[in-house]
């Protein structure tokens, strides 16, 4: 019988793990734009323990391997921001990032700021995380020119508000 993937809060005990997977991970974005210095493969350990402090930081877990994780926040003006999505190469293709943006997207609504939508970007040859926001009912909003190789897809998912008669 397999195991089953389980998500929920990292702890600080998976912080060098989040770490590996993302240098992993982002080996075939960095290979797609040619540019091995993006932030996802040089960020320190250090740096990643600050965003666990003050981020909300989730797993995937398959035994007692993280194979996925994702990041997100609230800005003051309502702004859910989502950030690091990655997921083991070999666990790609199965749904897994699908769930871990649905679980931190939840995470962030269940939180003390009110969220009005959720923002996130990638780069414009990653057809794959494109077509993943797309179905997760994500729009583009706009571009950004971040090198002469590279531009930034922004997206934006609207929250719905519930209707007044739930309420």
């Amino acid at each position: 019988m397999g195991m089953s993937v389980i998500i929920s809060v990292a702890t600080e005990q998976d912080t060098e793990q989040i770490l590996k997977l993302q240098y992993l991970g982002y080996q075939s974005e960095a290979e797609l734009y040619g540019d091995w210095s993006i932030e996802p493969l040089t960020q320190s350990l250090t740096s990643l323990r600050e965003e666990m402090a003050d981020r909300h930081v989730l797993v995937a877990r398959l035994g007692g391997e993280v194979v996925g994780s994702v990041r997100g926040w609230v800005e003051e003006d309502g702004i859910a921001r989502i950030s690091r999505l990655v997921v083991h190469p070999r666990m790609q293709r199965h749904g897994l990032g699908g769930r871990l943006l649905r679980a931190v997207e939840e995470r962030l609504l269940a939180g003390e700021r009110p969220v009005r939508a959720f923002r996130l970007n990638t780069g414009h040859r990653s057809l794959g995380n494109l077509r993943l926001y797309a179905r997760q009912g994500y729009r583009q909003i706009g571009t950004r020119q971040v090198t002469p190789e590279l531009s930034f897809v922004d997206l934006e998912k609207p929250v719905e508000a519930p209707l007044a008669a739930a309420v």
